[in-house]
């Protein structure tokens, strides 16, 4: 894990996205702090499971650079809950040096996805201030075990989507939407053997999702994709409709839709603004929500220049060093 340090290059025209590797927390050379804040106990039936202990790990897995591999018997997952707690303290702790939490993510939107974790509900995970960029961007392969980029819809909270006594819906989320944009997201894999993820859902979650940031294009306002509020949202609306495509070195590779996103990207905000609130936090004015990649995870390699495409949007670029 790290953040990202935004700087204008030389050309002065793009801004380079480079990885701070491994959140230092470092006391001398080969140690690591390990935060015993918080003492994270989950329930009372679980009251031997300690959230901040796997916390630690994860930090450490990323700070020694480890191929992704299942937490010790001892921390072992048994339920979202328990991977929900995890991921609040790893985020915690990786706030120290990426910044300040700035919005959400999901992961495993779909059926697929989710069936080769073991999981049957798509997954969320947190955004850092300093891990969050925008377009034209660079990514530099160091300090990752392995560079994974999604292509996605993102869209910013205009205004605080609070639980209430009613679930959010596709259409009670509309208005509280300000703005939306196509984004890579970056992330990185760990080298994980995807043959062997069985079962792994949990941990995923735990661990952030693999996030580590995004690249953000020009914010339209919402209005312009979504002109009328109370519309029912259907794959083949405006919005649904919307195709967006990938390119690396100007070769495609690889295209989808909006509708691929949970039927609808106002569905996916609904999901995740109810999944906000089930984990006793909320969408808030400002956070920034990426809701889904329209295209198969790509793994580029230095010197690859990364085109997105998303009907109506202007192209966003990344170029990897």
């Amino acid at each position: 894990m790290g953040s990202v340090r935004k700087r204008w290059d030389t050309s002065g025209n793009r801004y380079s996205y480079s990885r701070l590797l491994a959140i230092k927390l470092a006391k001398a050379p080969g140690q690591f702090w390990i935060d015993t804040g918080g003492q994270n106990l989950i329930g009372a039936n679980m009251q031997h499971f300690n959230a901040l202990s796997a916390a630690n790990w994860l930090v450490q897995q990323h700070a020694d650079k480890k191929i992704f591999s299942s937490l010790p018997k001892d921390m072992a997952l048994s339920n979202a809950r328990q991977a929900g707690a995890v991921q609040d303290e790893f985020v915690r702790i990786k706030a120290q040096k990426c910044g300040d939490v700035i919005g959400w993510k999901i992961a495993l939107a779909t059926p697929v996805m989710q069936k080769m974790v073991g999981l049957d509900a798509p997954i969320s995970g947190r955004l850092h201030r300093k891990q969050v960029a925008h377009a034209p961007a660079e990514v530099s392969t160091k300090g990752y075990g392995r560079l994974l980029i999604e292509f996605e819809i993102a869209i910013q909270i205009g205004s605080t989507l609070l639980p209430s006594s009613t679930r959010h819906t596709s259409q009670s989320v509309a208005g509280a939407v300000s703005a939306v944009t196509c984004a890579f997201e970056v992330a990185d894999d760990r080298q994980a053997d995807y043959s062997k993820l069985a079962g792994k859902g949990l941990q995923l979650l735990a661990d952030n999702a693999w996030n580590e940031g995004a690249v953000l294009g020009e914010w339209l306002p919402f209005s312009q994709v979504w002109p009328n509020l109370s519309a029912i949202p259907r794959a083949d609306d405006v919005m649904g409709d919307l195709k967006g495509e990938a390119f690396i070195n100007d070769k495609s590779v690889g295209f989808g839709y909006a509708h691929d996103l949970m039927g609808h990207p106002l569905n996916a905000i609904a999901w995740l603004a109810n999944e906000a609130n089930d984990r006793g936090a909320y969408l808030k004015a400002g956070d920034i929500a990426m809701l889904g990649s329209l295209v198969t995870s790509k793994f580029p390699n230095k010197g690859d220049h990364l085109r997105f495409e998303l009907q109506g949007f202007k192209p966003i670029h990344l170029y990897v060093n």
